[in-house]
Order: C-alpha cells, then structure tokens, then sequence
C-alpha cells in the first residue's frame, strides 16, 4: 500500500494536491484538499484549499463592495477559503484560456490571477472557462511541509481539472484517496500507513 513517505518530495510539489490525513491535528486543515501554486526547497510553499466553502460571505458580495457590476449570476464562482493567511485577499486560480498581464501560469492548463479585472471578467461571461475563487491562502515555510509530509500528515497526489473544477466540493477529499484506488474510510491515522 501507499503511504505519504512513498512519494519523493525531492522535486517540486507544484501543481500537485495535499490531501490531509485522518487525524490531523490543526483543525483549519481537517479533510483538506489542497491545490499546491507554488513550492521549493528554499522558498517553502504556497497553496489554496480547493474543498472548504467561505461561510460568510457571497461572490456578488465582493463584486458590490468592489464597485464591480453584478454582471450574470450563473458565472459566478463559489467563494472558497484558500486557507489562514491573507483570508481577506481574493485569488482566481483558473484555466489556462485566460491571461491577463498580472496572471501567473502555475503548469501548462492551470493560472493564477489576483486582479479585480478577472472579478469583473468572471462576471459578464469572459472569464477563463473554469475558475475557483479564493479568500486567504496556505503557506509553508522551508522545509516545513516536507517535515509535515513526512510526518504522515499529508499525502500528495496528482491534481486534475475533475478535482480542481468538476467535482462536488463536498466530495473532494474522497474523490482525492479514490484518485489513488484508496477508499478514504480504510485509511489509518496511524503514522505511516494508508
């Protein structure tokens, strides 16, 4: 069986998903799914949590304090909590069909824009064709997510446009195991076993 150990963590995790262990120990990160942006060695890593919905506030709530028109409601993204930091500064991460001068390519089919011109794109229809809104982020510093990984309490797995865009939010974590051929109730909060 896999475990977390058995993948190397020698490379970037860049473009990659952490999912959170059973019996992980900061609440925060509780069956998180986490898309990594960006990772190195000697500049720790930076990632959004793909799967926790923004209980108290609404896409159409931003656009108004934003002074940005409404627009078309049915483009609208869920607005998801990206994690503990910065949680009131607003992130796209988005397919690739769109690219401002500001957007940042993560790998081939994936983007990052933190502008509001992407708020507004988003919002009358010309915006990337699939996109997840954050608030806040997750960050690690060097080598703290390698220890945490190695500590059994995150497994990393491939991401893909079904999990980051397609997949209920609700069943994200579970579709993340299932990605591996692992049933999620069978794994052990043991350390070092899946």
């Amino acid at each position: 069986m896999m475990t977390s150990n058995d993948f190397s963590i020698n490379g970037s995790l860049q473009g990659k998903c952490l999912i959170s262990m059973r019996g992980m120990l900061d609440p925060r990160f509780e069956k998180s799914v986490i898309y990594i942006c960006s990772h190195s060695a000697e500049q720790g890593a930076m990632g959004f949590v793909i799967n926790k919905p923004a209980s108290h506030v609404a896409y159409s709530e931003i656009l108004l304090q934003l002074g940005i028109s409404l627009g078309d409601k049915k483009n609208y993204p869920v607005v998801l909590s990206g994690g503990p930091v910065e949680n009131i500064r607003g992130f796209v991460l988005h397919t690739s069909d769109y690219s401002r001068k500001d957007t940042v390519v993560i790998d081939g089919d994936i983007s990052l824009t933190a502008t509001l011109d992407i708020l507004s794109d988003i919002a009358v229809g010309v915006g990337p064709r699939k996109a997840l809104f954050f608030l806040g982020y997750a960050s690690w510093r060097e080598g703290q997510l390698e220890a945490e990984i190695s500590g059994n309490s995150w497994l990393v797995v491939p991401s893909n446009d079904f999990l980051l865009f397609d997949c209920p939010i609700t069943q994200k974590w579970e579709q993340a195991f299932l990605s591996l051929g692992v049933n999620p109730s069978m794994v052990s909060i043991e350390q070092g076993s899946v």
